[in-house]
């Protein structure tokens, strides 16, 4: 804290040597290092968050004999190439809807390893579903190609409904509990999610949130 202060008035201290043509500069500087408001967007922060990673189920299919977060973290690692041609999209995508980039590009990876596991033409779960992050289209209408970001965005929509809904179900649950249970929504819907400690129960492998979360997190320090 008071480093930050002292900082802070060692700055101001050399403003006033400054020429004016380059008090724009540092003032945009010091605005971006002291404001850290919208880095983890509006439905909590992930890093926050809890988490017991991969189950096994989703781990052996992947070439592991260890689980948890772990697991969710080599898993991840194998898709940051892939997820680092969609970066850019993705951040878009989150700033557009308000939502963690890092949320984004952890269900991306579990929802298709950022397009590894797709078709040629970007189809998944047997034709069901579409794009990097598997949009169903017997829920929804499809929008744009599937790597493109007008998917991404529409996929971003979906989780901030199921972010919504479980805020309404569950009012008195933190930010980040609702956060994790949208998450485990985005998969088996907000009907699924009864308690907070079971709500993965009835979703994919029985771990789709904790999955995602712990993939998150290794996103978010990739610079997602």
């Amino acid at each position: 804290m008071f480093a930050a202060f002292d900082f802070f008035s060692d700055s101001l201290l050399c403003l006033e040597r400054t020429t004016p043509m380059h008090l724009p500069l540092i003032i945009l500087g010091l605005a971006a290092l002291f404001d850290t408001s919208n880095q983890s967007g509006c439905y909590g922060d992930i890093n926050r968050v809890d988490t017991t990673g991969a189950s096994s189920q989703t781990a052996r299919p992947e070439g592991l004999n260890y689980a948890g977060v772990r697991a969710s973290e080599t898993i991840a690692a194998k898709d940051l190439i892939r997820m680092n041609k969609y970066k850019d999209l993705i951040q878009r995508a989150g700033s557009n809807q308000c939502v963690d980039p890092a949320v984004i590009a952890g269900i991306i990876s579990r929802e298709s390893h950022a397009g590894a596991a797709l078709t040629a033409d970007g189809w998944g779960d047997r034709r069901n579903a579409f794009g990097l992050m598997q949009v169903d289209k017997r829920y929804h209408k499809l929008v744009g190609e599937w790597n493109s970001e007008a998917h991404l965005i529409q996929g971003t929509q979906i989780l901030v409904g199921m972010i919504k809904a479980i805020q309404r179900k569950f009012p008195r649950w933190t930010k980040e509990q609702q956060l994790k249970g949208g998450i485990s929504a985005y998969n088996a819907g907000p009907g699924n999610v009864r308690t907070y400690e079971k709500m993965d129960i009835g979703t994919t492998h029985n771990d789709y949130a904790n999955d995602v979360v712990a993939r998150a997190k290794f996103y978010q320090k990739k610079g997602f």
